[in-house]
């Protein structure tokens, strides 16, 4: 396993990291292989676990602690977010202070863990100043609460600039990382984010890297959904959006580009994230522990230039530029 900074941080992390995200801890069976795909990633050297306060409504930050509570504290980097509701009340959501010095302190007791080294704005919340919500973290970070913090890819680049232009204002402890989308299929942070974050030296920690599962490989134009599959019992339906005739027929081509370079599908997919310097970590997720293992082997593996080529051929991406004249 290899390790990055988070940014221009000293924090390190491992390339591949895990996320809670899809963890099913629906039954003991299930528990089970979630508890064993979480030692699996320690054992191979992930030492990054993504959570946060609104999976499976603070039973998932629970479980994560209650595993890694084996383990060296000093030895694995966790990460939680706020802004969803966590109850009824007016106060009980979004990033105001309140809600964020009451939600930290439910999520150190859900881990029970006496700080979360990375802590995420889940969301952006038009509602609350940024100025408050940016001062809330950075007292987080004076009180040990949590060592660094980040924001989600809802900031945008504009936001970004202007959180920046607050923490050098004020003198806060600085912005860490920006946790968005970022696959084959959707490269929008290239327009601007992935730039302003290269600028600030904030990492970039993509999630849903294989793009929902399409990038595995698994859907195949014209064949049946394979049984048990995300896109057969996901409520939000957000693979099926994606399993379109054109990236069904672009997933069959860098299928091809894999399998020259001797590498799985999902293995081209993540070391293709990982080629940008900017990007601290990829969090996937693994529902068993044959899954991480596919995910792993994505580690230190560099794609040719004359292969990235070909990839960007076949994705037709265009960086947005306005031309004037």
């Amino acid at each position: 396993m290899k390790y990055r900074n988070v940014g221009k941080s000293g924090l390190k992390v491992s390339e591949i990291a895990l996320g809670s995200w899809m963890t099913d801890l629906s039954g003991s069976s299930r528990v089970e292989v979630a508890e064993q795909t979480i030692r699996l990633a320690y054992e191979k050297g992930v030492n990054f676990f993504d959570c946060a306060d609104a999976y499976s409504g603070g039973e998932a930050e629970r479980f994560l602690g209650r595993v890694l509570r084996d383990y060296r504290r000093s030895s694995y980097v966790v990460s939680s977010k706020v802004f969803f509701p966590t109850g009824a009340g007016a106060n009980e959501r979004g990033l105001s202070r309140k809600h964020i010095f009451e939600n930290i302190d439910r999520s150190l007791k859900n881990l029970n863990m006496a700080y979360i080294d990375l802590y995420y704005c889940h969301r952006f919340d038009p509602t609350t100043p940024m100025e408050e919500t940016l001062r809330a973290l950075s007292d987080l970070v004076a009180q040990g609460k949590i060592l660094y913090y980040g924001v989600s890819e809802e900031w945008g680049g504009a936001r970004l600039e202007e959180a920046q232009r607050i923490i050098e204002r004020y003198g806060l402890y600085p912005m860490t990382s920006v946790q968005p989308q970022y696959h084959m299929m959707d490269r929008y942070i290239e327009h601007e984010i992935m730039a302003v974050c290269e600028k600030y030296g904030i990492g970039v920690t993509p999630f849903s890297p294989l793009a929902q599962g399409l990038l595995t490989g698994k859907y195949k134009k014209g064949q049946p959904l394979p049984e048990g599959s995300r896109a057969t019992h996901q409520a939000d339906r957000q693979i099926n959006c994606l399993l379109t005739d054109e990236n069904l027929r672009r997933v069959e081509a860098l299928t091809a580009v894999a399998g020259e370079l001797g590498l799985t599908m999902p293995v081209l997919a993540l070391a293709w994230i990982l080629r940008k310097d900017i990007v601290s970590s990829v969090i996937t997720g693994a529902s068993k522990p044959s899954q991480l293992e596919n995910n792993l082997a994505a580690s230190g593996v560099t794609i040719p230039a004359d292969a990235l080529r070909d990839i960007d051929a076949i994705l037709g991406f265009k960086p947005f530029e306005r031309h004037v004249g």
